[in-house]
């Protein structure tokens, strides 16, 4: 099997952090988004990956991830020059496929349960597609899976009304012949090639189209909400930490210091070469980046990038401060939710 990641699109309802960056590469827990769909389809024994990279800075994408190999993985990137869709990304990567079966996954989507198992069935079936549904609790976000005597019969797009809560999340398994149903397709009325549409005519085309339900928890990153939500979400399943006293988890990165008076509630991730100073609080539910300064503040379930220095009576709390930001006061502010794009600068 391959892989493809769909890195495209503009981000819009991330505001400001996605000005100077693809939003797939904000780091989540101190990693990209994307690159957790990377290591995913790597894990399920994947290392042929096709990246469909969009308009918004690609040069940043392949920075990052070069060819592959410091991943051990080949990696081919396609370029898609503006958001035409799902299914347009997936056109695109007609010759990367081949004959192969492979497995698309929003660089966006972040899920727990890992792809093995469901790599496994797929190559092993006659399947021409199999897609994920996972529970959400509000289907007009969604397209969701209707279904008939356990079998789906209809898949549809941000439902008013339903009788199903199962949506259809951003990993999808196909064989080649999808390729056909995309040369039929024609843009919806926000003008892309929707994978939904391309769903519902392997459905009334007669292919066979098997699901699997994913227990656990999946996001769909797309606001700062979300984001925020996700970081708590791996940060709740650190598997590389440290036990404090009260056997909280804290991951702490190469030649970061933390003051014995800094306060700290987990779980906690701190990167490299940061300095946490007298009387900062922090937790739970915090990600702080490489090289990051903190003093006097307080900051709870949030996120700080790389480079960032916070020096002040601040209580920050859902937050999320992007790279090269500093924030410093003299006054005490009591909690405010930030939400920061790089190189910001705040003084009060």
């Amino acid at each position: 099997m391959k892989g493809i990641i769909l890195h495209g699109g503009y981000g819009t309802r991330l505001g400001p952090l996605t000005l100077s960056g693809p939003k797939q590469l904000l780091k989540i827990a101190n990693k990209p988004m994307s690159q957790f769909a990377l290591e995913d389809i790597k894990n399920a024994g994947i290392n042929e990956i096709a990246i469909v990279i969009g308009d918004v800075y690609p040069e940043k994408v392949k920075d990052y991830y070069g060819n592959g190999s410091k991943f051990g993985l080949k990696i081919t990137y396609i370029s898609q020059d503006k958001p035409r869709g799902i299914s347009h990304a997936v056109g695109l990567c007609k010759e990367f496929v081949g004959n192969d079966k492979f497995v698309v996954y929003l660089g966006d989507n972040i899920m727990r349960k890992d792809l093995n198992g469901f790599v496994k069935k797929f190559s092993s079936s006659t399947d021409d597609c199999m897609i994920l549904l996972s529970e959400v609790d509000d289907p007009s976000r969604f397209g969701i899976a209707e279904f008939n005597n356990n079998n789906i019969n209809k898949i549809i797009e941000k439902p008013k009304n339903t009788n199903s809560n199962l949506a259809v999340i951003g990993i999808y398994f196909f064989t080649n012949k999808i390729f056909e149903i995309i040369e039929k397709l024609k843009p919806s009325a926000r003008g892309e090639l929707e994978i939904t549409d391309a769903i519902q005519l392997v459905l009334k085309n007669g292919y066979n189209l098997n699901y699997e339900k994913v227990t656990g928890w999946w996001k769909d990153t797309g606001t700062p909400e979300d984001i925020i939500h996700a970081n708590k979400l791996i940060l709740d399943n650190l598997k590389n930490y440290e036990k404090l006293n009260d056997n909280q988890k804290i991951s702490i990165g190469k030649n970061s210091t933390i003051s014995k008076d800094c306060c700290i509630n987990g779980p906690i991730i701190i990167g490299d070469n940061c300095n946490i100073g007298s009387e900062v609080r922090l937790g739970p539910n915090v990600s702080i980046g490489n090289k990051v300064i903190l003093k006097k503040c307080k900051i709870k379930n949030s996120l700080i990038m790389d480079n960032c220095i916070i020096d002040g009576s601040i209580s920050l709390v859902d937050s999320i401060i992007d790279q090269n930001s500093e924030i410093t006061t003299n006054v005490k502010i009591n909690e405010i939710k930030l939400l920061l794009g790089q190189f910001s600068k705040i003084q009060i």
